[in-house]
């Protein structure tokens, strides 16, 4: 099915790794009965893709394969490093990222490593977040769930302790891979820092607007609210920039989709990352089309109640709403994102914070964005 971009929007490359039709909107018919104004949907990006572990950093890496798979990759280089190394003679031979223990974006960037025929070298930091602190068999934690899944794709895995300075800048990483013949592409963590990891959330925006037509949703005929996991910033930001583009599309018709992006780290405060996805909304918003100043601190909503007590570890509220998930809906979610979003949307349910402000009497849509990550539940020892 294809989604209809704005000119300037569709002329951007994309390699298409998701499937042909868009991932499926169902609804929340049993966790719905706790307010009859309100209907709660979810979109499941973990049934987006054909590749392994299915989530949201596929649509991210779309807009960037092409940069990979160029005669003369632009975006390569690792961030932190002011001496960036030399440009690519060629296509990527090699792709190398890094993420927590249990990242799901390593998972993703191995299996399209193996998809496009290239090699993976994957960085896993030991001391990111608190879910291997907390676990309960630290073994299991280091050599299942996404661990073992990278391991099955054939990524080379590299452990990095605390201190390690391949942590701050794998420039040397990279040149090494240089010095011995490989074009190396960096990928930074959850594809946020990338020049191009807001595109491919700005493009769902318009693939959730396509599916609003034919759901025949009450109320506005939309999602009045879209809840998704704010880690590293692009989804979120991509989202906003998305939908702001469509409200210019749409000349103001109807009312608008609010973005609530809950927090999964109490690392940094809401200040930072507020900053964060506005800077990655504006920048993808001036790639789609968007003017300076159509995105605004105003367009970012973001939540940080359900943060817990650190990144990847699953505190009991999290636990009590994954269980409920799987219990009402069917429905598994992961224990470091999407838990902690079905809390954060459910206390906007349950505390009636969601409004519509135009039409108070109407029914409200909600739209739950399932970023995928289940394969690390392997890894969680203490889940009953």
């Amino acid at each position: 099915m294809a989604v209809p971009l704005p000119e300037r929007f569709s002329q951007i490359p994309r390699h298409a790794i998701l499937y042909q039709t868009p991932s499926p909107i169902h609804p929340l018919p049993t966790l719905s009965k706790i307010n009859p104004r309100i209907t709660l949907f979810a979109k499941r990006e973990d049934h987006s893709s054909p590749l392994a572990c299915a989530g949201n950093k596929y649509r991210k890496l779309e807009y960037i394969v092409p940069d990979i798979l160029s005669n003369k990759p632009i975006h390569h280089a690792h961030e932190n490093n002011p001496n960036p190394i030399s440009p690519l003679a060629g296509p990527a031979t090699i792709l190398v990222t890094e993420g927590a223990i249990q990242s799901n974006h390593t998972v993703q960037v191995a299996a399209l490593a193996r998809k496009l025929g290239l090699r993976a070298v994957i960085l896993l930091h030991r001391g990111t977040g608190g879910g291997l602190r907390a676990a309960v068999d630290k073994e299991a934690y280091m050599r299942c769930g996404n661990v073992q899944v990278n391991h099955l794709l054939g990524a080379e895995v590299r452990v990095c302790e605390s201190g390690d300075l391949l942590a701050d800048d794998a420039t040397p990483l990279l040149e090494g891979l240089v010095n011995e013949g490989e074009r190396p592409y960096w990928i930074p963590g959850g594809a946020s820092l990338h020049p191009l990891g807001g595109l491919g959330y700005a493009r769902a925006a318009f693939e959730i607007a396509l599916q609003e037509e034919v759901m025949g949703l009450g109320g506005s005929g939309r999602f009045d609210y879209v809840f998704v996991a704010c880690g590293s910033g692009s989804t979120v930001g991509g989202l906003v920039a998305g939908f702001k583009l469509l409200e210019k599309v749409e000349s103001g018709r109807g009312g608008p989709r609010r973005v609530v992006g809950v927090l999964n780290s109490p690392t940094k405060p809401k200040a930072y990352h507020e900053e964060r996805v506005l800077a990655f909304a504006r920048r993808a918003g001036g790639m789609i089309g968007l003017e300076e100043g159509d995105i605004g601190m105003d367009d970012v909503r973001l939540d940080d109640r359900s943060v817990g007590t650190g990144y990847g570890i699953l505190d009991s509220d999290a636990k009590k709403t994954l269980e409920s998930m799987a219990r009402t809906e069917g429905m598994m979610l992961d224990p470091v994102y999407t838990a902690k979003v079905a809390r954060g949307m459910m206390h906007w349910v349950e505390e009636r914070e969601l409004v519509n402000a135009e039409q108070p009497s109407d029914e409200v849509n909600v739209l739950f964005i399932h970023t995928g990550g289940q394969a690390a539940l392997g890894a969680y020892a203490d889940i009953k």
